[in-house]
């Protein structure tokens, strides 16, 4: 049963006990993610992420590396491009160290100088190797040309020049105008009663500033459609991505998109594009499709790595599929099986305590409340033929999707 709590402060979050297993889960987000960054910025808050367990409080970063493992504490941070994500997972009769340690990272991170530069080298040894790996440069170029001038199009793992350039007071006040209390949620998972569940927000969160200092960013939607960008790598296979316009996770057309998504191509065995582009033509070893539901845009989203000789060939099926069901829609055994699917997969989800976690934080930034998860597969039962194929015709009755191939593929221009 999931639990409301809040603490003597006022700071909310969602609890599960579980006393399974003698573990307890913490996981949390911030909204106001990379798209924060600024245009000169790129790659700011994701690289402030990187340094908030690399020491704090009074320990420098072996010292605090050295406490993490001693007491059996996993933490991890990422930058989203709408939200940093924070977790923490310890044993139950080592959580008030676990505790203090995410409270030291988060609220009293050190950004010393030793530990800046040694964070700055190692994202920019990982962006130069993602700048010959086809599905970054892909990603990349998708996102550029979708969002063009918005936040979304700039890359959130920055350059290799704006990551050179980011100073240490840049972090610091990052920090501070992204992780602030107004702006939080958080769920707690495990070996833990609510009394000691809002004891420990009020420790770990209670002195983060009460509100961020969030820059607004622009509703937007996807540029580009019926473009092709190619770019020239020297490699044998070409890796394509393809966008459309999307539906927003607030829609009331969401659902119907859900489960079009995975007639379309979805990602499992029995989506259109899996059969016709693997089974069918054995073009590749898999092709996917996804929702992108950002806080202030959204898009449906695809990829498919085939030889070159072959690329113009897979993307003309990807895009005759999108014509066809737009015109007609799936058929009533493609709806069952969507949604039997949907339904009946749902609880791998929740198998450990992280996943459940993480799958509380996510429900609370979207705002789909508390009772979320037992509404879902209900709202998944009620979707009709006409849903879906009015949101079929709304989300590829359209223009041709926007369309990036990192290779040599033979065909397109």
């Amino acid at each position: 049963m999931i639990q409301k709590i809040v603490s003597p402060l006022g700071i909310e979050a969602w609890l599960v006990e579980d006393y399974a297993v003698p573990l307890v889960a913490v996981d949390f987000a911030f909204r106001g993610g990379t798209a924060q960054d600024g245009a000169v910025r790129p790659g700011l808050a994701h690289m402030m992420s990187a340094l908030l367990d690399e020491g704090a409080g009074p320990h420098d970063d072996e010292a605090f590396q050295r406490l993490m493992e001693e007491n059996a504490v996993e933490l991890s941070f990422q930058a989203g491009r709408d939200q940093i994500n924070g977790s923490l997972r310890t044993l139950a009769d080592r959580m008030e160290a676990g505790f203090d340690l995410l409270r030291l990272a988060i609220t009293e991170p050190r950004f010393e100088e030793t530990a800046v530069e040694r964070i700055r080298q190692s994202l920019m040894a990982s962006l130069r190797r993602e700048a010959s790996d086809p599905n970054a440069v892909a990603s990349q170029t998708f996102f550029a040309h979708l969002f063009p001038g918005h936040p979304y199009g700039r890359p959130p793992r920055g350059t290799l020049e704006s990551i050179a350039a980011i100073p240490r007071d840049e972090i610091a006040a990052q920090h501070r105008r992204l992780l602030a209390k107004d702006v939080l949620c958080i769920s707690i998972v495990g070996a833990i009663a609510a009394h000691d569940a809002r004891d420990m927000l009020d420790k770990v969160f209670g002195s983060l500033p009460t509100t961020a200092l969030l820059q607004p960013v622009a509703e937007t939607v996807p540029s580009s459609l019926g473009e092709r960008r190619i770019v020239d790598l020297d490699l044998p296979q070409t890796v394509l991505q393809f966008g459309t316009p999307g539906v927003k996770r607030d829609s009331p057309y969401y659902m119907a998109a859900l489960v079009l998504n995975h007639i379309y191509g979805g990602g499992s065995f029995s989506s259109r594009l899996f059969q016709k582009v693997r089974e069918e033509k054995g073009l590749a070893y898999s092709v996917s499709t996804h929702l992108g539901t950002l806080a202030h845009a959204a898009f449906l989203g695809g990829g498919v790595a085939t030889r070159n000789d072959r690329a113009a060939e897979s993307l003309a099926i990807i895009e005759a599929e999108m014509m066809e069901i737009a015109r007609n829609g799936p058929t009533a055994a493609e709806l069952e099986s969507a949604k039997k699917y949907l339904t009946g997969s749902y609880a791998l989800r929740f198998d450990a305590s992280t996943k459940i976690a993480n799958q509380l934080t996510q429900i609370q930034v979207e705002k789909l409340g508390i009772d979320f998860i037992d509404r879902r597969n209900g709202l998944i039962d009620m979707i009709t033929l006409d849903d879906t194929r009015r949101v079929a015709r709304r989300l590829f009755g359209g223009p041709k999707p926007f369309v990036v191939a990192v290779g040599r593929p033979e065909g397109l221009a």
